[in-house]
């Protein structure tokens, strides 16, 4: 993978016409998948090194992301979502890597500002089921 520059990751909420809308006024995007792994150690462990279950853990995928408001559509998304706590059909898009879409629910959203600076907000999304790859 070459390297790409970071405002070519994008994040898309859908609306309610099932079209995607970028989320405006972004600046920093993170994308997270986890595993959680099921540790089945015990006294006969061999050499007592901690052993883990394959396929038994709990996966999750976590979106985070930072900037400034730009569009009123997508705002207006994002605090009705957050406040329906209702999970949103969502698209993260990873440049030469690929597309990961699926139900998210937003589980963080901040507003901050300073007397001289612009309004800023930060959203944290977690996977509320099973998100779908499509590879580049």
């Amino acid at each position: 993978m070459a390297a790409q520059r970071g405002s070519d990751m994008l994040l898309k909420l859908k609306d309610g016409s099932g079209a995607y809308i970028t989320v405006a006024g972004l600046r920093t995007k993170t994308f997270r998948l986890n595993a959680r792994p099921v540790d089945i150690t015990d006294t006969g462990s061999p050499g007592g090194w901690k052993e883990l279950l394959p396929g038994a853990g709990i996966k999750s995928a976590e979106i985070s992301g930072a900037g400034v408001f730009r569009d009123a559509a997508s705002d207006a998304l994002i605090r009705a979502a957050f406040f329906d706590q209702s999970a949103q059909d969502l698209q993260c898009i990873i440049p030469d890597f690929g597309v990961i879409s699926g139900p998210f629910l937003i589980a963080g959203l901040s507003y901050s500002g300073t007397y001289q600076g612009e309004a800023n907000f930060e959203l944290t999304l977690l996977s509320a089921g099973a998100p779908d790859f499509t590879a580049d």
